[in-house]
């Protein structure tokens, strides 16, 4: 959707949890020395000023990093990404959050790839000179779906693909399966990180469904809602699917819900952490 500014809701609780999840799989994928491929489907902007009109008239970041910047867990998988946050604000207080594109730029290393698409001018303009001067990284004005066609499979065989669309529109919740089903038949070893809000949770539930039906393989569920479900609030929840995941990520998510619950839910708030499918060949 070419009128959508990530900008708008860039920090929020929404962004906690899927950075959170992205520099998990990331770190885990470090762990070997092969290259591997990031590849990021709606990259945005690559970095947010805190003090920018669009912050500042949304205040969302306030409900989300600001709850935790400053502050260390014991939980490896937030602390990490709370001090990644905070390198980028070296004054000690909160002028900067990064988009996914410069996480996970911060985190690779020189034989690593980085391939983001963006269709918005303004925001293609700006994550096209944050990453000018570094080699490693490929920005392409695109459409997501498209940019999974021309850009996979990557060179390097390992990797994760990085989907958040806005679901501002009815085709973003309808897009997403086939778009992940084309990019497995050319990527089929990477793992997969779809972001999805909660707004409706019938929609929620119709949408995790698909995925379910489809015989996806090895899929994980993340979900972290800061207020009850229908409570008229707009975006009550957060989550994310993720296909392959590494066989850590689900124990250190389940370690870190807990801690996101205390800092970002209200009384009634709920987090999820579950298996819908196992690895291919299994019951």
């Amino acid at each position: 959707m070419l009128s959508y500014r990530h900008s708008y809701h860039a920090g929020n609780f929404a962004d906690v949890l899927k950075h959170i999840v992205q520099m998990a799989i990331i770190e885990y994928l470090k762990k070997k020395d092969k290259p591997f491929t990031v590849h990021d489907t709606h990259a945005g902007a690559g970095s947010y000023a805190i003090a920018s009109e669009h912050m500042q008239k949304t205040g969302e970041y306030q409900d989300g990093i600001a709850k935790l910047f400053g502050k260390r867990t014991g939980v490896g998988v937030i602390d990490q990404y709370v001090s990644l946050v905070e390198k980028l604000n070296p004054v000690g207080r909160l002028t900067d959050y990064p988009g996914s594109p410069q996480i996970s730029a911060r985190l690779l290393r020189e034989q690593d790839v980085l391939q983001c698409t963006e269709l918005h001018t303004t925001d293609f303009a700006l994550l096209k000179r944050e990453f000018a001067d570094d080699k490693r990284v490929q920005v392409l004005k695109e459409d997501a779906w498209q940019g999974l066609k021309a850009l996979l499979p990557p060179q390097h065989r390992r990797g994760l693909v990085l989907i958040d669309p806005s679901y501002e529109m009815e085709a973003d919740y309808n897009g997403v399966l086939p778009a992940v089903q084309m990019a497995m038949e050319k990527f089929a070893t990477a793992t997969y990180a779809i972001w999805y809000p909660v707004l409706d949770r019938n929609r929620t539930e119709s949408f995790i469904r698909r995925f379910v039906k489809a015989g996806i393989p090895n899929l994980l569920r993340v979900e972290c809602c800061v207020r009850p479900d229908a409570s008229g609030r707009g975006m009550t929840g957060t989550g994310m699917l993720i296909i392959n995941p590494p066989y850590t990520l689900a124990q250190h998510m389940a370690q870190a819900m807990p801690l996101l619950k205390d800092a970002l839910c209200d009384t009634n708030g709920h987090t999820l952490v579950k298996m819908l499918t196992g690895e291919q060949g299994q019951s």
